[in-house]
């Protein structure tokens, strides 16, 4: 006979079977919930998503506590208060589900299913991984809870009426993993990856039509929304784009913030300082790789510039008078610059860009590297816009953008006023 048989048919087996049974049954779901629980490597790779997807940036307030939100992001639509992303309970994602998590990453969708705004770049996001998402949740879990709530949004009729995104959402947004390309190695597809999803380059680097939905190409180029800079294209070789360079100097640039051939200043040094410094090398690769397989899309390659008529000749002698004072001292008599130090000036594409607002601003606010790893004190240059009225810097710029070989439109004080504008 069975002992099983026994064992459920006495009365005090049947006690003992059903101790035994409860037993095993907590014990079981204590052994589920351990092995759910994710280990120190899960935590470290999520942590390092994280800061591949630079979260750190959008979701702390200047000088507040990391991922505690409260950031303010000025557009043209309105004023959006980033979250709290804590796993406070009350104020923060301490409620959240990884299926909540995933759906507002891949779908942009809150936890009560309320849509959210694109403010938050879940239509680059929504390329991300299953797996990714799963271990950028569980690092944000594992942080500290921060109890802080955050002002609501500020966003004007009828920007904030629900059918109004409803139909922006239909038009503008295609949710979908990234699709490896097969014709494509595995390095290039991993560049293509962090730069299309988590790392969501194309987020700022492509214009927006009126509504602020992609017009262009990603990575075309564009004002930025929500900051007063100019974000360059990466495919025109007149802009940002690095296919003539080797793959040495984009590592060196994205890692470090500087190389031989230019220096990253503005949002991008803080991109640089918050998130590409702390990617692995095989990731930094992965994306210069990537970058430099853009198509090239120069545009006006030979254009043939009129003869300067004199009334400019004589603008552009009054910002020669202005460099010589303040700036050849650092940037050379001819624009050369100090190699590592101050960045050359001449044959400059950030100084000659179509649109002159980067180099405008970094004549009001000066201009700053990061702090990198790989370069811990780097040289800076300090605002004029205390020294310096807007005529003159409007001079002194046009005079920049279109000295020893550079050349590109003048400068108007309407265009320095315009550079004023904006907290980035």
């Amino acid at each position: 006979m069975s002992p099983y048989y026994f064992c459920f048919t006495s009365g005090f087996a049947r006690k003992c079977a059903l101790g035994y049974l409860v037993f095993f049954v907590l014990f079981g779901v204590q052994i589920n919930l351990i092995s759910a629980a994710p280990g120190e490597q899960d935590l470290a790779r999520g942590e390092y998503l994280t800061r591949v997807g630079n979260c750190l940036g959008c979701h702390t307030a200047k000088g507040g506590v990391p991922f505690a939100g409260g950031r303010r992001l000025s557009t043209a639509f309105g004023t959006f208060m980033t979250p709290n992303i804590t796993p406070d309970k009350e104020t923060g994602i301490g409620h959240w589900t990884e299926e909540d998590f995933w759906l507002a990453m891949h779908e942009g969708k809150s936890r009560d299913g309320r849509m959210l705004y694109p403010a938050f770049p879940y239509t680059e996001f929504t390329k991300v991984s299953r797996a990714d998402v799963k271990s950028i949740f569980q690092y944000l879990q594992s942080i500290a809870a921060v109890s802080q709530v955050n002002p609501a949004h500020e966003i004007p009729f009828p920007y904030n009426s629900k059918p109004l995104l409803f139909g922006w959402r239909k038009l503008f947004f295609k949710q979908g993993i990234y699709e490896a390309d097969p014709t494509q190695s595995e390095e290039w597809n991993r560049g293509a990856y962090l730069v299309q999803g988590l790392g969501h380059c194309d987020a700022c680097h492509t214009a927006r039509n009126e509504v602020g939905a992609k017009k262009d190409a990603a990575v075309g180029g564009g004002q930025m929304m929500g900051a007063n800079w100019y974000a360059p294209s990466l495919y025109s070789r007149k802009e940002a784009s690095v296919t003539d360079w080797s793959l040495e100097a984009i590592i060196e640039l994205l890692s470090s913030g500087v190389s031989k051939h230019a220096n990253v200043s503005g949002p991008m040094a803080t991109v640089v300082q918050q998130s590409l410094q702390y990617w692995s090398p095989q990731d930094i690769r992965a994306m210069a790789v990537y970058l430099k397989s853009l198509p090239d899309k120069t545009t006006q390659e030979n254009v043939r510039y009129p003869e300067m008529p004199e009334s400019a000749k004589r603008y552009l002698a009054q910002g020669e008078k202005i460099y010589e004072k303040y700036c050849q001292d650092c940037h050379g008599e001819v624009g050369q610059g100090v190699p590592g130090i101050y960045p050359a000036l001449a044959n400059n594409r950030g100084v000659t860009l179509p649109v002159p607002l980067n180099l405008i601003r970094a004549v009001l606010n000066g201009g700053y590297p990061p702090t990198t790893h790989l370069n811990p004190q780097p040289y800076g240059m300090p605002p004029f816009q205390q020294l310096l009225r807007d005529d003159e810097i409007a001079q002194v710029s046009s005079y920049i953008r279109n000295a020893w070989g550079n050349r590109a439109g003048l400068v108007t004080i309407v265009d320095v006023d315009q550079g004023r504008g904006g907290n980035h």
